[in-house]
């Protein structure tokens, strides 16, 4: 490495993203903007699965992009066909704040798409991230 070049950290880069991105959500899902509700929900959705693509980078961020982002689209798909399952315990963990955020409430089918779309942005924004690692 030439010297005073710092070799970029990408799980450090993906760990602000997904930050980032939760702050977003959060902003997205008190309300903080005025939106119509569908919008609302598939925005929130999309931002939801783009955090899924941040947190596998950071655990995997010299995996392939494809690879990446087929894994969290996976644990999206995995919680969106969780809601279909009602146990007790689940309904109570379900009704808390984090608990609604994390595993949702209700399987909505309109809500995978709304995770390709934000799978599919945040590969975008990956594919900066991950060319810039590579560079000298």
């Amino acid at each position: 490495m030439a010297e005073g070049k710092r070799q970029r950290n990408p799980r450090a880069v993906y760990f602000a993203l997904a930050c980032l991105t939760i702050l977003c959500g959060l902003f997205v899902h008190r309300g903080a903007i005025r939106m119509d509700s569908d919008v609302k929900d598939v925005l929130g959705d999309a931002l939801w699965a783009a955090m899924m693509l941040w947190w596998v980078s950071v655990l995997a961020p010299n995996a392939r992009l494809l690879a990446r982002a087929a894994g969290a689209y996976g644990i999206c798909v995995a919680v969106e066909l969780s809601q279909m399952f009602h146990t007790p315990a689940l309904d109570v963990m379900r009704q808390t704040t984090l608990g609604h955020l994390v595993l949702g409430s209700g399987f909505d089918a309109r809500d995978l798409a709304a995770y390709a779309l934000g799978v599919a942005g945040a590969m975008l924004a990956a594919r900066f991230v991950d060319a810039k690692g590579t560079r000298e």
